[in-house]
């Protein structure tokens, strides 16, 4: 699929020129870190240094008191504290960071993961059943229960109280817990808003700490839980999401939990992650819980305390995720298969597609997979309990939420944000549905935004990349969203040799430019352009710069994003 490639805006340059000068670095790479808010070397310092006394304070958060006084009255009076959470990567790190804690306090505590299966997303009457039945008076729930209003009014009718630690955006009424936490509410002065779910769960440990003088070992342990989240739940590596990943990545390469421990080992890489590991070899593993069994498989590994158990907990995770790369996969193929036969559904600007039978477990990958083929805001749904219950992915710069709250009415339920959303219909309101998300977005949404786009940082010259180049690239790291790894593009460029194909998709190539070094290159789903280069025929690259690790042997690589061959983009 043909993308756009998007030139970032220049930042000033009396500042860049500056910034180069004060951290003594390559004027593209201070252009850069200007476009990133860093102007000068008070702020490149705490940006290339992170440091856990930067972060807020957490009772700048609405209801921290609350929450603080009502589990200080419940340990106090030994009351039962039941965990609540989702069961994706966010709910089950953040499940395990809350549950682990509070036990330091107390062992009248224990944990619920709702089956995604039988009870669907977020606070269940099932869940607030248990809790009655078993003499739960104290719920704290993570990762869900922001638009929870009829459930939680439920509960407090049982006279069970409930904390919420959510960090999805609200409905128009706030649900009646005793404390909401969650920085997305309007009235909430926290000054950072983008926090994970588990990020909520580790400043309310933070906060309990601070209250009763505890030492910051106590919830800093799990930091590396935190860090997992942060990963798998996308949310923006800035502010504290970039401090509590610098720090979690530490941890999980140096002291990993004894659960993480054993899943790196499971799979294969056992050292040096980057977060961007996280998101394609740790938590899938983690999620594959959840889509193909119980998430709660996933919260008894990350508690292990005993290796043995670790291990094993790991190898049933590992197993799952098998399964469930061959179930995406069928699905995937049986989604793309309804597309291709229906020409409406084709030239549509979304897609919607349904199938009874599919596993309600990986629909949303399902929907990520079909964007890839079909750049468009996409939903795919299956049946559940009598319902239809699905998952809706976007596209870059297009709010899927704002398209969704249009189509509320024929909704029974639905949450998320900006670019993913879980979603609940009745079976006979599906076309209706259908009908009106296509005539939103396609009322709303342009035509660039139709295509998959490469942000370009900076246009440099291969003889500006050496070694020094590539480690202050590395110290930008943990990349993620708005902190992306830099791209790159140059132009005139020229293949030596002969490319080839590796495996069925990927290309290797060596390029250079005139008096340059020349670099080992690597396209990942370029194979296309293996007959296209030719000896002596310019064309314009985007890549990042990386350092390629091979038997001990570190040498730089560009990773190539796109090419044209015309030397033209937008």
């Amino acid at each position: 699929m043909k993308k756009r490639w998007v030139r970032a805006a220049k930042g000033n340059i009396e500042t860049t020129d500056l910034l180069a000068q004060q951290l003594n670095i390559n004027s593209s790479l201070a252009e850069i870190l200007v476009q990133r808010g860093i102007s000068c070397f008070d702020s490149a310092r705490d940006y290339f240094r992170p440091q856990m006394s930067h972060l807020h304070d957490p009772f700048l958060m609405k209801d921290m008191d609350k929450a603080i006084e009502r589990i200080d009255l419940a340990l106090t009076k030994n009351e039962k504290i039941l965990i609540y959470g989702d069961y994706d990567v966010d709910g089950t790190t953040s499940v395990a960071l809350a549950f682990s804690f509070f036990s330091q306090f107390t062992s009248n505590i224990e944990y619920y993961i709702p089956d995604r299966h039988k009870e669907g997303y977020g606070i269940s009457t099932a869940g607030i059943d248990y809790a009655a039945e078993n003499g739960f008076t104290l719920i704290i729930s993570l990762d869900c229960g922001i638009k929870a209003n009829d459930k939680i009014a439920y509960a407090n009718t049982l006279n069970i109280d409930f904390i919420v630690c959510d960090h999805h955006l609200p409905g128009d009424e706030l649900p009646a817990a005793i404390a909401l936490l969650d920085p997305k509410r309007n009235d909430c002065p926290y000054p950072f808003k983008e926090l994970a779910g588990c990020g909520i769960g580790f400043k309310l440990a933070q906060a309990y700490c601070h209250t009763h003088q505890l030492t910051s070992d106590k919830y800093e342990q799990y930091i590396d839980l935190v860090m997992v989240s942060i990963a798998a739940d996308i949310v923006p590596v800035i502010d504290e999401n970039r401090i509590l990943a610098y720090h979690g990545l530490i941890k999980l390469n140096t002291q990993p939990s004894i659960g993480l421990k054993a899943l790196m080992e499971i799979s294969g890489k056992h050292k040096d992650y980057t977060l961007t590991d996280v998101v394609f070899t740790l938590a899938p593993r983690i999620n594959a819980a959840g889509r193909m069994n119980h998430a709660s498989e996933a919260v008894k590994m990350l508690l292990c305390t005993e290796s043995t158990i670790a291990q094993e907990q790991s190898l049933l995770i590992n197993l799952q995720n098998t399964e469930r790369k061959t179930s995406d996969q069928s699905i995937t193929a049986e989604a793309l298969a309804l597309i291709e036969d229906c020409e409406i559904l084709v030239s549509k600007k979304t897609t919607v597609v349904y199938h009874e039978s599919w596993n309600k477990g990986v629909i949303g990958i399902v929907a990520s997979r079909l964007i890839e083929k079909y750049y468009r805001p996409t939903v795919v749904l299956t049946a559940s309990n009598g319902l239809l219950t699905g998952s809706a992915r976007s596209v870059a710069g297009f709010d899927l939420y704002e398209a969704l709250l249009g189509c509320e009415d024929l909704l029974v339920q639905f949450g998320g944000h900006k670019f993913a959303a879980g979603l609940t219909i009745k079976p006979e309101n599906i076309q209706l549905f259908s009908d009106r998300f296509e005539n939103i977005v396609a009322s709303t949404i342009t035509d660039d935004l139709l295509k998959p786009e490469i942000n370009i940082d900076s246009e440099i010259e291969f003889r500006q990349i050496d070694g020094k180049f590539q480690r202050i690239i590395a110290q930008m790291e943990p990349f993620g969203p708005l902190n992306m790894a830099p791209i790159f593009v140059s132009h005139n460029v020229f293949i030596t040799g002969k490319p080839y194909v590796v495996g069925t998709k990927h290309l290797k190539l060596n390029l250079k430019q005139q008096n340059s070094t020349i670099f080992e290159s690597i396209g990942f789903g370029l194979a296309e352009y293996e007959s296209l280069l030719q000896p002596n025929q310019p064309f314009s690259v985007c890549y990042t710069v990386e350092e390629n690790i091979w038997k001990d042997q570190r040498r730089l690589q560009l990773n190539i994003k796109a090419i044209e061959i015309d030397n033209q983009y937008n």
